[in-house]
C-alpha cells in the first residue's frame, strides 16, 4: 500500500458531529468520492505540548485515530510550527495542511459569521458553549462555513473563559480607563474591546510577554491556560476574573475529509468526539491547579468581585448595534441556548 502524505513536504520545506456526518456519509449519494487506503494526515496547531489543546485535544485525536488501525496516521504539528493562525487557515483551504484547531474568531478571515462565536458575553460559561453545538442553530452555522469554505468542522471545544490581567484590579468597565490593552488581531476581538470600554492595543501573542515586560501595553484578557503557558505572572499582577468570553476552539479538516473511506471517516470523528468529551475535564484541572499556585506563591492576586453584570450588559447592547444582521442572528441563537 502506498501512504498518502498530504501537504506535509511543501510546508516543511518551505451536535455538530452527528449532523456533519450524516451529511457525508448518511446513504449511498453522501459517500466519499475517496476509497481510503493510508493515508497521512496533518493536524496543526499553536499551543503547547503541555496545554490541554495539545495533551487532550490533539495528541487524543492522533492516538485514537492510531488504535483503530484503519490505514489513517495523524501527525500533529504543535507551537505553530505549519505557521501562525491566518497561514494556517489559507493552508487547510488550500490543501496544504489537512486538519488544524483555530479558534473562531481567526477563521473569520475565511467565513466572517463564524467568528461571532467569539463575542463578547455569548456563552455564559463552558456548559453553554458545549450545549450550544448540539443546537440546529450551530448546525446551520457550521454548514454554510463548510458550504463556503470547503472546510468540515469535526468538533468544538472551550479551554475556558477570558479574563482580564493587569498590574491594577479590574472590577467594572471604568476601571478599563486609561488601560492600554492588549487584544487579539481579528476583528470580532477588537469590537469585543470596543464593547467592553476598553483601549484596544494589537499585540501579537507571541509578542505579548515582551509588550507587557516593556510597558507597551498594560493589561490583556485570555484564558487562564493560555497566561500560565507564557508565564504572565511574571509581569503582571493581577488576574480579574471578567469572564468575558469563551475561548473556542474549532476542529476543522480540508479536502482530505473527501478522501477518505466511511470507516476512516467514522473513526477519525469518534476520536474528536473523544478529544471534545476530554479537553473541558482537563482544562478545568488545569485551571485550578495555575490558580492555586498563584495564590500560594503570590504571583498573581486573583480579583474575584468583578461586576461582571455591568460588563455584559454593557458588552451586549453594544453588538446588538454593531453586529451586522447575520451575526446578530448567530448570537441571539446562541443567547438563546443559554439556560
Amino acid at each position: 500500500m502506498t501512504t498518502t502524505k498530504r501537504g506535509r513536504t511543501a510546508l516543511i520545506g518551505g451536535a455538530i458531529a452527528p449532523f456533519l456526518v450524516l451529511t457525508a456519509c448518511g446513504g449511498d449519494e453522501a459517500e466519499p468520492e475517496g476509497e481510503g487506503g493510508d493515508i497521512e494526515i496533518t493536524l496543526a496547531h499553536s499551543y503547547t505540548e503541555q496545554q490541554p489543546q495539545h495533551r487532550c485535544g490533539a495528541q487524543v485525536i492522533a492516538d485514537e485515530v492510531a488504535s483503530a488501525d484503519v490505514g489513517v496516521t495523524v501527525e500533529v504539528f504543535p507551537t505553530s510550527q505549519l505557521g501562525e493562525d491566518a497561514d494556517r487557515i489559507a493552508s487547510v483551504v488550500s490543501g496544504d495542511i489537512d486538519m488544524d484547531i483555530q479558534g473562531a474568531s481567526a477563521l473569520g478571515a475565511v467565513y466572517v459569521p463564524v467568528s461571532t462565536l467569539d463575542a463578547a458575553y455569548a456563552f455564559d460559561d463552558e456548559e453553554h458553549y458545549a450545549r450550544y453545538f448540539e443546537t440546529e442553530a450551530a448546525a446551520e452555522l457550521l454548514q454554510g462555513f463548510a458550504d463556503e469554505t470547503g472546510i468540515t468542522t469535526l468538533g468544538s471545544w472551550t479551554v475556558g473563559m477570558r479574563h482580564f490581567t493587569a498590574n491594577e484590579p479590574i472590577r467594572e468597565p471604568a476601571d478599563l480607563d486609561g488601560l492600554r490593552m492588549r487584544f487579539p488581531d481579528s476583528p470580532q476581538f477588537l469590537m469585543n474591546a470596543e464593547a467592553l470600554g476598553a483601549d484596544a492595543t494589537e499585540v501579537a501573542y507571541e509578542e505579548l510577554f515582551l509588550a507587557l515586560q516593556q510597558g507597551t501595553v498594560d493589561g490583556q484578557e485570555n484564558p487562564i491556560v493560555n497566561i500560565d503557558a507564557i508565564s504572565l505572572d511574571e509581569v503582571q499582577d493581577h488576574l480579574s476574573l471578567s469572564g468575558h468570553g469563551s475561548n473556542s476552539n474549532l476542529v476543522i479538516i480540508g479536502e482530505v475529509w473527501d478522501e477518505l473511506s466511511g470507516e476512516q471517516q467514522e473513526v477519525l470523528q469518534a476520536a474528536v468526539d473523544e478529544a471534545v468529551a476530554q479537553v473541558p475535564g482537563c482544562v478545568a484541572e488545569d485551571e485550578q491547579k495555575i490558580l492555586d499556585g498563584w495564590e500560594q506563591d503570590g504571583a498573581m492576586k486573583i480579583v474575584d468581585d468583578v461586576d461582571q453584570a455591568a460588563f455584559q450588559e454593557q458588552a451586549l447592547a453594544y453588538l446588538q448595534e454593531n453586529l451586522d444582521e447575520e451575526q446578530l442572528a448567530i448570537f441571539e441563537g446562541i443567547r438563546e441556548s443559554a439556560e
